[in-house]
């Protein structure tokens, strides 16, 4: 078969791969993989096992979920917020200004899967509360009735990811003992010429597809228990808004692979643990291979705009974790500042008036 006319997916980001007769390797000019000839054989027989056409039952469940899904745009940040028929969106999540109603979804966005929430909107409430009582500085109105008003139950779209690596590494590993005879102290050193070589398989890797969220915040309030989802079903969107994905498998990937990639090198440095020291001299981790699940994850979401900068805080709607960074109210500080100095100078007079004293 001419290697030039095959014309497979790349199995990490489901772009179009193509053989390279200057590298002889088939690559993937969207994500830069690289696989050889023997390593694109498997990805073919797996490519074409599971090219059977969709159930009806699932075509099915697309109709319905464009028919009864309703979706949202924000005209100031760009936003997509879809909800069910019966939920009205009012306001962007996000920004808080007024959204638009702007027609159905396409059936490509019904998730896969869904984790439905188990921290309702009183627990969450309780849980802001909790964590505004131990800042001193924040706004007076960080949490008030109106800005209560804006946290809202929102299912994040997440890539939820099965990936496959090929890892291998090199390293000097170095055993070092010291002990004292007599009047003298040893030091003995030891060297290893350390190997480590891995299938690692990682599952459930999540990334979130809304590029309006931060990544940072949705990675700060992981892990979810994936034991709890449930096939995608409209009825667990009523009363929560749901965020569209804008990113989609191929533009996920880089991010994917980085976490892939970190967490297959922090598995074989750890596999060295018992060497005094290791100096990694070559490390090749790449990313064989990649099963993603679209499906949406629960997090109380709430944001806040002060001094011209939009503040972001989030719950994790399972498990209750929380994570977000507070502004800083100038006035209370500075009012602390001056408090302090006051203070201060006071302590400084009288220790002076008491030495003249005495």
């Amino acid at each position: 078969m001419d290697q030039e006319s095959l014309a497979y997916k790349c199995p990490n980001c489901c772009a179009d791969i193509k053989f390279s007769a200057a590298e002889q390797k088939f690559v993937c000019d969207y994500c830069l993989s690289k696989f050889t000839e023997a390593e694109m054989k498997e990805i073919a027989a797996a490519q074409e096992q599971h090219q059977a056409q969709r159930p009806p039952e699932e075509v099915s469940a697309d109709a319905e979920f464009a028919e009864n899904t309703s979706v949202y745009t924000c005209d100031s940040c760009g936003a997509t917020i879809m909800a069910d028929a019966n939920t009205a969106a009012t306001f962007c999540y996000y920004c808080h200004n007024p959204v638009i109603l702007k027609g159905r979804v396409s059936g490509d966005f019904r998730p896969a899967y869904v984790l439905p929430f188990q921290i309702d909107r009183a627990q969450a409430l309780s849980q802001f509360e909790a964590f505004c009582k131990k800042r001193w500085f924040l706004p007076k109105d960080f949490l008030s009735a109106g800005q209560q008003e804006k946290i809202v139950g929102l299912y994040v779209p997440f890539w939820v990811t099965d990936v496959d690596v090929n890892a291998e590494m090199d390293a000097l590993g170095k055993m070092i003992r010291s002990w004292t005879s007599g009047d003298y102290h040893y030091t003995e050193t030891r060297e290893f010429a350390v190997a480590r070589k891995a299938k690692v398989v990682l599952r459930g890797l999540p990334a979130d597809g809304a590029s309006h969220i931060d990544d940072d915040l949705m990675e700060a309030i992981e892990p979810f228990d994936y034991n709890a989802v449930k096939p995608f079903a409209m009825q667990y969107l009523s009363g929560f808004f749901a965020e569209k994905y804008d990113m989609d498998m191929q533009k996920m990937f880089p991010r994917i692979q980085q976490r892939a990639v970190q967490a297959s090198d922090q598995l074989l440095r750890s596999s060295m643990k018992n060497y005094s020291t290791v100096s990694v001299t070559r490390s090749d981790i790449r990313v064989m291979g990649t099963k993603w699940e679209y499906m949406l994850l629960p997090v109380w979401f709430m944001t806040y705009q002060y001094g011209g900068k939009t503040y972001e805080f989030a719950l994790n709607g399972q498990t209750s974790k929380f994570a977000g960074t507070p502004p800083l109210s100038k006035g209370k500080l500075a009012f602390a500042c001056a408090l302090i100095g006051i203070l201060t100078a006071l302590l400084v007079f009288g220790v002076g008036v008491f030495a003249n004293v005495f």
